[in-house]
């Protein structure tokens, strides 16, 4: 064997991220299209001559070479370039979601053996060549990041758009004007770190071998789920974020670097998968959605059942049904405002498409939530005379179609109220006062009898 101390190693792959999902998941996010960097070295080991009698053996190296350096995904050639030390392959990769990139270097030597014998007077000379072929390799797991995001958008009653975006993977976030004066962003936040692996190098040859300083070390971008969490901009008077949801996942924090000061989760998390904001404007052709990779920004996928929800005006009232002088029965109606059609609330078919959980809405009245049945009516007892204001709380825009916003509606109730109770009311009062007439009737006749009139009236 002549080649020796050979290797095949993997410097970088860019563009990429190294995402921080929590404890013993952190995988490296890379560009459909970027480049393989590596470093491939070897040493040539050249026998020691020989000589014995009349015999001479002599060794001399003629040529070494990498001849080429190959670039696999899960074991298919998908790159290559002539050798080099420095190898970068460009690559583009299509229709994948993860896989095993291999840098593999070919190498060549060619040495040559020179043996002299000695006869007589004269010398014979053999030239004999020797070639050795050696493939080294290195290899990383990925996952290809081709980001496709889902839209979906609502326009509400008083001329406000909604906007929801959906990626199954982490994202940056997305701006909603063309000028970029407007965006929300999710959980990620970034920041870059060297390889710490090539801080320094062994260099080696027959005899010896000593650490040197590296003359390049490649630095990486990293994303990690913030405390800071999602954030809309500007603050004041841009669009405000109205449901986020993902994955729950525990903290990252064991991942990160102990000499890295950031403000990573230090407990569960949500991935914000998705983010749904309500804003003034929204440029739907504008729409910029960016990922977590350098240059990666989404492709906008119109989902299969369309992208627009209908909001609209609902139209809750509530009136009293029935009502004695110890309680009432209000009747809560709620219906379309458009269409009239009544609003079920209690409808467990209503599909979720975006969030994955069911958010149907209810009312409150009187401290408790009900729900309206088949015909939009929710019946509730009170007991307590006062004013009761109803309020409809509508479930998100971006599990129902139609959607619908925000209503409200007041009832009045006392015993007062009708004939009934007015009876009852004075029938109450007389009952409380009769020991008064009992007393003030008393009292007069007392004084009848014992009065003065009754003293003067006396024979003296």
């Amino acid at each position: 064997m002549f080649i020796e101390d050979a290797h095949a190693t993997v410097f970088a792959v860019q563009p990429s991220t190294r995402g921080h999902l929590e404890s013993g998941e952190t995988p490296l996010y890379i560009a459909p299209n970027g480049t393989m960097r590596g470093f491939v070295d070897y040493r040539v080991r050249v026998p020691n001559g020989s000589s014995s009698g009349n015999r001479t053996v002599e060794w001399s190296l003629t040529n070494h070479e990498i001849e080429e350096v190959r670039l696999q995904k899960d074991g298919e050639t998908i790159a290559r370039t002539d050798g080099s030390h420095t190898p970068a392959i460009d690559y583009q990769i299509d229709d994948d979601w993860s896989a095993t990139l291999t840098l593999e270097a070919e190498i060549h030597v060619r040495l040559k053996k020179t043996i002299r014998t000695n006869v007589g007077n004269s010398t014979d000379v053999d030239v004999v060549y020797r070639e050795e072929t050696r493939n080294v390799s290195d290899s990383i797991d990925v996952e290809i990041y081709d980001l496709s995001a889902y839209p979906y958008y609502a326009e509400y009653p008083n001329g406000d758009a909604g906007v929801a975006i959906f990626q199954s993977r982490p994202w940056q976030g997305y701006t909603l004007t063309d000028e970029g004066n407007a965006s929300v962003r999710g959980v990620w936040r970034f920041y870059t770190a060297r390889n710490t692996n090539w801080d320094t190098l062994v260099r080696s040859n027959r005899t010896d071998s000593a650490e040197v300083e590296s003359d390049a070390i490649p630095v990486y971008v990293h994303a990690y789920p913030s405390r800071i969490g999602p954030r809309a901009e500007p603050v004041r008077d841009g669009p405000e974020i109205i449901d986020t949801w993902g994955t729950e996942r525990p903290s990252p924090q064991g991942t990160i670097g102990e000499n890295v000061n950031i403000e990573v989760v230090n407990q569960s998390y949500e991935t914000t998968y998705g983010v749904a904001v309500r804003a003034e404007n929204v440029d739907r052709e504008a729409l910029h959605v960016a990922g977590i990779v350098r240059g990666v920004n989404a492709s906008i996928v119109e989902p299969d059942a369309g992208s627009d929800r209908q909001l609209r005006r609902s139209n809750l009232t509530v009136e009293v049904l029935q009502q004695n002088q110890s309680q009432a029965t209000l009747r809560i109606e709620l219906r379309d405002n458009q269409t009239g059609a009544p609003i079920v609330l209690n409808d467990s078919a209503r599909r979720y498409p975006i969030g994955g959980r069911p958010r149907d809405g209810y009312i409150t009245i009187a401290n408790r939530e009900v729900e309206t049945n088949v015909s939009g009516v929710a019946v509730v007892t009170i007991t307590e005379p006062g004013i009761y204001t109803a309020r409809y709380h509508p479930g998100s825009w971006l599990g129902h179609n139609p959607a619908y916003v925000s209503d409200t509606a007041t009832a009045r109730w006392h015993p007062l109220g009708t004939i009934d109770g007015w009876f009852a009311f004075i029938f109450e009062v007389g009952w409380q006062f009769i020991p008064f007439f009992v007393m003030f009737y008393a009292g007069r006749r007392l004084l009848r009898m014992l009065g003065p009139e009754d003293i003067f009236q006396r024979d003296p």
